[in-house]
This record gives structure tokens, C-alpha cells and sequence, in this order.
């Protein structure tokens, strides 16, 4: 059974221990200071548990995220640090889910819940659409809500469907929504912070597949970085990042498309062809700025995405580039996607993927003079 819930001010009176307990784990994690091994998991787990410490009104629940410590161990030991105030389990209930998330929100607290698999939202997709999305407008800007939702999404783990859809076209067409999805380790961390942070309804897209690789980053140090920033009012936010510099074409991609865009520029440097690889970061809003920058100067540009083609935020990405860019083009910009089609089984899902060959072929035929 889920715990009662108190409002902000009286979990403030019930705060001292969980904030000794937190910093006690905050601790544990800074005495291995400097850069170590650190997976996409343990950053957004430690990213949770920083934003916990910090703020007495931040709170986490969802299906399973309380002593089980979520289906990829995202919520791992939160419910122990802070206690079933803090972090809880619910009832097999999205919309409910949603919906108590927006009651708090307006309320002074600022939930973080997750959404088991992509699929699995969008029973909540009415709550997300009619209430998260436009309340701020509704208000007149009077109410604010400060809330995440975590959706696990994209394929690459075996899984089959409901389990590995790439939905962020829904929730990027919607206005009133932020949608961020990163794509290292260090973004994990930094980019859930300033989600959490965020006054405004954050979709919070994270690469399944990519959960359990690893990067040498410094937790301690970020941590750290995210306080100098918060107090300066800098951040991630609509700044895609430029993920491998390059001279012949531009690779755009987001989230779990871009490992495999910086595949195929690796392989294509064996070719002898240079290719900038441009991290999107955040879907919306949406970095016009750093994108076009590379296109003007490379000249063709792929975009790369696990999603649909078909009315998607990769056909979005293209119409802004070609609306920007167009007399820089020397060639029409091509697009690697999913198939229009439903995620396949699992053994299927690599002819569906977006895969280096099928990258290295669209850039062949960005009409080159050679």
C-alpha cells in the first residue's frame, strides 16, 4: 500500500533525517573523488539522490521504483535514503500516476515519476496532453508545474513491443513540454538535475540500451558543476553539443541514435571522409543555433533517429535545417530512421535499427562530385 503523502510543509518538519541520511550517501559517493567508471544508471540514480538532498520537495514514485529500485535499478536505494515519503511504489495506474504528480506540483512539491517502459505512458497521455502540457497557459502563468516524467524508451535490449518505442514525436508536438534525452553519462547526470530544477513539465527520455554503458566522469565534480551553474542560471538547455568535430557532412542525432552516429563517423574516417557528429540533447527546446552552425559549414547532413520517419522529430529536424540552410546545401538532407512499421521482435530489431552501413550509405548518396 502507498504511504500517506504530506504536503511540502509538512515534510519540511520530517526532513532532518532523511537530509543526514542523504548526506551520508552524498558523502560515501565523494570519497571516491575523481574520474571512475560510471554507467548511464548510477549517474541518473545519483542525479535522483542529489536532487532529493537538496530539495525537501522533490519525490519519486512510480510502479516498482520504491523497494524493488525501478525495473533498470534507476531508483536503486532511494527508498532506504529518504524513506516511503520520498520514494514509493504505485498501483499498475499511469494516468493515475500523472495525474496525482500534477495535484502535487500545483501544490508546492516537485515530483519525478517514471514510466516503467515508453509504451506503458501512454494510457497517461491525456493527463500529459490536457493537463501537464497547458496548465501553465491555463493559468495565465499563475500556476507552475515543476515535475518530470521519466520514460525508459528506444530499442536495442531484445525487448519486444510496448517495450521499445520511440514516442518523443507525441510529446515533442506538444506544446507546453520540455523533452530532453542524453545521450553520455555526464549528460545523464546533469540533464535530470536541471529537469528537476526546471519550473516547467519536463519528458525526460532515456536510452534504455544505453543504461549500462560506462564513462570515466568525476560524480563528485558534477555535482559540483551543477551548483556552480544552478547559482549562476546556466545549464544544458536547448544546447545541442557537438559530439565529434568534422569537415565533410553533419550527422545529426539525439539519445540512443548517437553512439551509433559516432560508429559510423569512426568508420568513415577509415574511408577518409570527416564527419561532425551533433548531439541534440534537448528535442525541445531546440537548438537551431548549434545545428545549423555545422551544416552551413560541412554542407550535407544526415539525421539519424530510432523513431518512425514518418511526422516525426527527425522530419522536424530536416524542414528547420533546409528552412535555415538551404543555401548552403550541396545536397538534399537525408534521414536514417526506424521503419514506419511496429518495433519487430526481438530477433528483427536489428534490420529495424538504424545501423552504420545503413548511416554510411546515406552519406554516399549525398551527392558528392567524386
Amino acid at each position: 500500500m502507498s504511504p500517506t503523502i504530506t504536503t511540502s510543509s509538512e515534510a519540511n518538519g520530517n526532513v532532518s533525517a532523511a537530509t543526514a541520511r542523504a548526506a551520508a550517501s552524498a558523502a560515501a559517493t565523494a570519497e571516491a573523488a575523481g574520474p571512475q567508471p560510471v554507467t548511464m544508471a548510477k549517474a541518473l540514480n545519483t542525479a535522483l539522490a542529489d536532487a532529493m538532498s537538496a530539495d525537501s520537495s522533490v519525490l519519486v514514485f512510480g510502479e516498482d521504483v520504491g523497494m524493488l529500485g525501478g525495473v533498470f535499478r534507476i531508483t536503486d536505494g532511494l527508498t532506504a535514503t529518504f524513506g516511503e515519503q520520498r520514494c514509493f511504489d504505485t498501483p499498475l495506474a499511469e494516468s493515475g500516476i500523472v495525474g496525482m504528480a500534477v495535484g502535487m506540483a500545483i501544490n508546492g512539491m516537485r515530483p519525478v515519476i517514471e514510466m516503467q517502459f515508453d509504451a506503458f505512458a501512454y494510457p497517461a497521455f491525456e493527463q500529459i496532453v490536457s493537463h501537464v502540457a497547458k496548465m501553465h497557459n491555463r493559468t495565465k502563468g499563475m500556476v507552475k508545474l515543476p515535475m518530470v516524467i521519466r520514460i525508459p524508451y528506444g530499442g536495442g535490449i531484445g525487448g519486444v513491443e510496448h517495450h521499445c518505442d520511440s514516442s518523443e514525436s507525441y510529446y515533442a508536438h506538444t506544446a507546453g513540454l520540455k523533452v530532453y534525452t542524453p545521450a553520455t553519462v555526464a549528460d545523464g547526470y546533469r540533464m535530470l538535475r536541471e529537469a528537476i530544477d526546471s519550473d516547467d513539465p519536463v519528458v525526460f527520455m532515456e536510452p534504455k540500451k544505453m543504461y549500462w554503458t560506462k564513462d570515466s566522469v568525476d560524480l563528485a565534480e558534477l555535482r559540483s558543476s551543477h551548483e556552480e551553474r544552478t547559482t549562476a542560471g546556466a545549464g544544458s538547455e536547448g544546447r545541442a553539443a557537438v559530439a565529434r568535430p568534422g569537415t565533410d557532412a553533419t550527422l545529426i542525432a539525439y539519445g540512443p541514435s548517437v553512439p551509433t552516429a559516432l560508429a559510423a563517423a569512426e568508420a568513415a574516417a577509415l574511408e577518409g571522409r570527416s564527419l561532425e557528429v551533433i548531439d541534440v540533447r534537448t528535442i525541445v527546446p531546440f537548438d537551431d543555433d548549434t545545428v545549423c552552425e555545422s551544416v552551413r559549414r560541412t554542407g550535407r547532413a544526415v539525421v539519424i533517429a530510432e523513431a518512425h520517419g514518418f511526422a516525426s522529430v527527425s522530419s522536424e529536424i530536416v524542414a528547420r535545417v533546409q528552412e535555415r540552410c538551404f543555401h548552403h546545401l550541396a545536397a538534399p538532407i537525408r534521414r536514417v530512421t526506424g521503419f514506419d512499421v511496429p518495433y519487430p521482435a526481438p530477433k528483427l530489431e536489428k534490420y529495424y535499427l538504424p545501423g552504420v552501413d545503413r548511416i554510411l550509405d546515406a552519406v554516399d548518396d549525398l551527392q558528392w562530385e567524386d
